[in-house]
């Protein structure tokens, strides 16, 4: 854990602003109008701490959770968390029974681990579970192919006819590649949508569309949408996509601020290297601070030089390497002093840059900027309500 910082503060620090949780849990119930609203919580609710998320999600009207496998889902039912949880991505060796006992909603793609199910609903003497079906519909992940989609539903109607489990919902992913491809998928989706019923299957929910489509493309949103990015206020679109696919323009705002202490004050001369291989070098008198976060913490090396940083109201960006803990800001003249707070990226309507300059800086996307925070970074929840 990081060591305190300021008045009491963590050195290295993501603050998660539940209350925007809240509100873009809401507003996106506002934009997709569905009747129901799954909230991702996987990968520790985008590196946003999932315990703390998943219930100001629930509070705010989120009809269920999302997580990618089964251990995710039993930290939620340890902290208390009775909400529905689905769980859709599996290895060979999941543990069904332990997830059977909590009550969590297992997503299935293969005939396979359907008997898997079955088997442990029976071993472990509980109720007939509650399954839902990924479909595979272009993206060549995880789900049932379409070849064995006949099979497939053949066997969950007659074990649903047995009383051995309730297929409760029918689900896949669109690519985002064009609004052709994702309809191209949908197309695919439907045919494994009448097969099933045609099986003798009655799904009560289908669902298609995470962020990006559950915005833009309506026609994709069924009875349900599964939101990820845009819960935590960032926009799942490309940086050049239009401006009425901003987060802004959609009314959501940022969740995590990421800060950490200046730890050191300096003042060199012109000609001064700054941290490895010297790719930068000083050009006059000047201050540098210190920061103490690092490609450890998640920031990205490929930001060297280039990462916005805001310090006592002063945009700044990183000079030299960053560093596995550490990274130099170049300060100027300004007065900086140590235990100041260094902000990288936040909700910019605090003067915070935004994350997407952060992954314009690496190269990358926002998803991957919040996701790859590291666990030195404490995470301090925080609600006015």
């Amino acid at each position: 854990m990081a060591q305190p910082g300021t008045a009491g503060r963590p050195t290295r620090e993501a603050v998660i602003d539940l209350d925007a949780v809240r509100h873009n849990v809401r507003r996106l119930r506002e934009l997709t109008g569905v009747a129901e609203l799954i909230v991702v919580v996987k990968a520790d609710a985008y590196g946003h701490g999932a315990v703390p998320v998943a219930r100001a999600a629930v509070e705010a009207g989120a009809d269920r959770l999302g997580v990618a496998d089964i251990s995710e889902g039993l930290a939620l039912r340890a902290a208390g968390i009775t909400a529905p949880v689905l769980v859709w991505l599996h290895g060979p060796d999941a543990d069904f029974g332990s997830a059977l006992a909590a009550d969590l909603d297992l997503a299935l793609s293969s005939e396979a681990q359907l008997a898997q199910v079955i088997a442990a609903a029976a071993a472990h003497g509980t109720q007939a579970p509650v399954v839902q079906f990924k479909l595979e519909t272009g993206l060549s992940r995880n789900g049932a192919a379409e070849a064995e989609w006949p099979a497939l539903f053949a066997a969950a109607a007659a074990a649903e006819r047995a009383g051995l489990v309730r297929v409760d919902g029918l689900f896949s992913h669109v690519s985002n590649t064009s609004s052709e491809e994702d309809a191209a998928a949908a197309a695919r989706f439907q045919r494994g949508v009448a097969l099933a019923r045609a099986a003798g299957l009655a799904p009560r929910v289908l669902h298609l569309a995470a962020s990006a489509a559950a915005l833009g493309e309506p026609e994709l949103r069924y009875d349900a949408v599964r939101i990820g990015l845009a819960v935590y206020g960032l926009s799942p679109f490309e940086p050049d996509a239009p401006a009425d696919r901003t987060a802004d323009a959609f009314g959501l705002r940022p969740v995590m601020t990421l800060r950490a202490s200046v730890a050191a004050v300096r003042r060199v001369e012109p000609g001064t290297g700054v941290s490895y291989n010297y790719s930068y070098r000083t050009d006059r008198p000047t201050t540098l601070a210190l920061v103490p976060l690092g490609y450890a913490d998640g920031i990205p090396r490929s930001a060297s030089n280039t990462g916005p940083v805001v310090i006592n109201g002063h945009r700044y960006r990183v000079c030299g390497r960053i560093a596995m803990d550490q990274f130099v800001v170049d300060v100027g003249d300004d007065e900086v002093t140590v235990g100041d707070d260094a902000v990288l990226f936040g909700d910019p309507a605090t003067g915070a840059p935004r994350v997407e300059e952060w992954a314009d800086a690496a190269g990358t996307i926002n998803y991957e900027l919040v996701t790859r925070i590291g666990q030195r970074v404490v995470r301090t929840p925080r609600s006015a309500s």
